[in-house]
């Protein structure tokens, strides 16, 4: 055994958990424990052997449930970060609702009322379908879906789609590169591509610049999605891809959005085993890089 599990070894082994599951197995009783030790966990099952209705020895069992205990403790924060964002929209809405069914609004403030329970169930009807699409992500149910896709062309639907809502924030969407072709789910590119883009829009500023660009490189497709906005904080780069983090509250908490969409685009990216890459200056702006690997040349028969 190397020097390094020995020594883990003799650490584990004088463990208070260790030995009492040792003594429960001696006692006649079977026992399992938890046991964690620098940064993975362990589970200890422990058997009695027994002999002519004597107990004469334990069995012992140690599994690695590091990643196990990891996706347990992602899922239960997952389902509470859910579960408080579905609960303050819906709250919201319950408010509202209540207050008109009360007759408590005037006849001139319902149009404001109604605006914004459709907005807070807009939000809910976001949420809901990000949720979702993580869920399948997540379940790999998407696989053989996969063909085809061209991402140049993919990129300039969606960049076009948003042309009307940069404008109207005084955003130029600009477009470069050339025919690109990459093996995966189109809907799921969509949607990488909708959420980088969308960001890009939000977060940017006014007479600002959010260029799409898509290359073909010697191993891979590369899209980069740039924008001159303002930016994220160099503490908080490492969380933006987790689930429902917001950084920057001075701008998140202006800007509506689910806390979900660079998620979806790094569950994305590992889905198609492309590279993700971040790369931000505070008040200069964000890029966005994702490396698709090259769709593997038919086989000849």
């Amino acid at each position: 055994m190397p020097a390094g599990q020995e020594a883990r070894g003799e650490e584990l082994f004088a463990r208070e958990p260790f030995k009492r599951a040792v003594g429960e197995a001696l006692a006649g009783r079977h026992s399992g424990q938890l046991l964690a030790l620098g940064e993975r966990t362990y589970q200890l099952i422990a058997n009695p052997v027994r002999q002519e209705d004597e107990t004469v020895g334990a069995v012992l069992m140690l599994l690695d449930v590091t990643e196990r205990e990891e996706r347990d403790r992602l899922r239960q924060e997952f389902s509470a970060n859910v579960s408080h964002e579905l609960k303050t929209p819906l709250t919201s809405i319950v408010g509202f609702a209540e207050i008109m069914m009360n007759g408590l609004v005037k006849p001139e403030d319902t149009p404001r009322f109604a605006g914004n329970i459709y907005r807070e169930a807009q939000r809910l009807i976001s949420l809901v379908g990000d949720v979702m699409e993580l869920s399948q992500l997540d379940e790999g149910s998407l696989q053989n879906r996969q063909e085809p896709v061209e991402l140049y062309e993919l990129t300039r639907q969606v960049a076009e789609r948003f042309r009307p809502a940069a404008e109207k924030r005084g955003v130029t969407v600009q477009l470069q590169g050339e025919p690109c072709t990459v093996t995966g789910v189109r809907a799921i590119l969509e949607e990488m591509v909708r959420n980088l883009c969308d960001n890009a829009v939000k977060y940017n500023v006014e007479g600002g610049r959010v260029t799409l660009a898509v290359s073909r490189r010697e191993k891979d497709v590369l899209l980069a999605v740039s924008d001159t906005g303002v930016g994220i904080p160099y503490e908080d780069q490492e969380r933006v891809f987790e689930r429902f983090f917001r950084g920057d509250k001075s701008h998140s908490s202006q800007i509506a959005g689910t806390g979900l969409g660079l998620s979806i685009v790094k569950h994305g990216a590992l889905f198609h085993n492309a590279k993700l890459t971040l790369q931000s200056r505070p008040g200069e702006g964000t890029t966005v890089l994702v490396a698709f690997p090259l769709p593997e040349p038919p086989t000849k028969e």
